[in-house]
């Protein structure tokens, strides 16, 4: 075991535990599944019943995933989609800190940056895909980890290329917290 192991298994920590409190927020937080359809209907993304429900699932599976350490690239994908989406249509127009009305992009992107760096570091020895000897891990030398991750980033440009219809006015986030 190295640092490269120890730090894969500190982001797959902290990215896991944070996409399963995303996700336990849609379903089950402020307004429900209902309420995170009714935000991301919102925000411009429809159909928002699908879309909740969606997000949802990719953040509770993203995040079991990478706390077991199994198909971390694909974990790491859907992190990244998910976030780069909420990026994109929410975060974005409000500047950098998050602390700014609307909530700035420091924290979505910031989670965009570890998914993709997830993605290239993989599981590490202290993960299911190492104890099943799936080699997903590498930046360019072969692995598959970034391209896997990178289908989150493609992802989530078709999604709001074909999904996203932003209204002229601001979101509101009542249900959302």
């Amino acid at each position: 075991m190295n640092g490269v192991d120890i730090a894969s298994l500190f982001l797959r920590a902290a990215l896991g535990i944070t996409m399963l409190a995303h996700g336990r927020n849609h379903a089950w937080g402020g307004g429900k599944l209902p309420g995170t359809a009714r935000w991301f209907e919102s925000i411009g993304i429809r159909p928002g019943r699908v879309h909740a429900l969606l997000a949802t699932a990719t953040e509770l599976g993203s995040g079991t995933l990478l706390l077991l350490g199994l198909l971390t690239p694909l974990a790491a994908a859907g992190v990244v989609g998910t976030m780069f989406v909420a990026l994109i249509a929410n975060h974005l127009r409000n500047g950098y800190f998050i602390f700014r009305p609307g909530e700035g992009y420091e924290y979505v992107l910031f989670l965009v940056l570890s998914g993709l760096a997830m993605g290239a570091l993989g599981g590490g020895r202290i993960s299911l895909d190492h104890a099943f000897s799936l080699h997903l891990d590498g930046w360019l030398s072969g692995g598959k980890g970034l391209a896997v991750t990178a289908v989150g980033l493609v992802g989530a440009v078709v999604l709001l290329a074909t999904c996203w219809r932003p209204d002229r006015t601001p979101a509101k986030a009542a249900d959302q917290t």
